[in-house]
């Protein structure tokens, strides 16, 4: 029975949606070896792609965030598009646990440095919630909990007003569409989080979430998203 169900609902590999078994741990072969993460040549403050020898991009040199450091697993190019809007908007949760692992294994050091009390994932208004069913970013940062033992917080930070999708605004008009739609639930003393969230674009939502989680009275914010925006320029 399980051969046959199997083979009527196989796995998908989370990055291109081909069927793969389930010892093949959610990548096909050709995705495995052929989607590779961000090397060595990236910012220091976001993780973003840059050429050899620079430690920022143009952003952040030009525009100083309020987190104080992270990192995107992977570019936002047109695979990773298309693999998270599967994961978003057609229901494929198991492809948190593929991306939480990546982060797991190419984070790994980050995490270590960073020492963070807990991931905080970046919330959904409620009415999102409801229309799509979960919160990409929570799924991730549960997965990733299990994964490293890091604790996740996924009511610390609430969503107190739904917002316009950031996709087709301009950085500014980002800030504005998020400025105060984010709530933290609860004083806090001192502390290293680190937020958790699909894709890092202008880094604006990361943005948002570290500065309430510091007027809250965090220390450190740090971020891990799946896939960060197009090559410096």
């Amino acid at each position: 029975m399980k051969d046959i169900l199997r083979w009527l609902y196989p796995d998908r590999c989370a990055f291109c949606g081909e069927a793969v078994a389930p010892e093949d741990n959610h990548l096909c072969a050709r995705c495995r070896s052929g989607v590779l993460p961000i090397g060595r040549n990236r910012c220091f403050v976001c993780g973003k792609p840059v050429e050899e020898g620079r430690e920022l991009c143009a952003d952040c040199a030009d525009h100083p965030h309020v987190f104080d450091e992270g990192r995107g697993i992977f570019v936002y190019d047109a695979k990773m598009r298309s693999s998270i809007l599967r994961y978003k908007e057609s229901g494929h949760r198991r492809n948190a646990r593929a991306y939480a692992e990546a982060m797991a294994e190419n984070a790994g050091t980050e995490l270590a440095r960073w020492r963070p009390d807990a991931l905080i994932p970046v919330p959904v208004h409620a009415s999102r919630r409801k229309s799509r069913g979960f919160n990409q970013a929570e799924c991730i940062a549960e997965e990733l909990s299990a994964l490293t033992g890091i604790p996740c917080i996924n009511w610390l930070v609430e969503k107190v007003r739904p917002t316009a999708s950031q996709k087709t605004l301009s950085a500014a008009a980002r800030r504005q569409n998020l400025k105060q739609s984010l709530r933290v639930r609860q004083r806090l003393r001192g502390g290293s989080f680190v937020v958790i969230d699909d894709v890092y674009t202008t880094g604006s939502t990361i943005d948002a979430m570290a500065a309430c989680l510091k007027e809250a009275g965090a220390q450190r914010v740090y971020f891990l998203t799946v896939c960060i925006g197009k090559q410096d320029r």
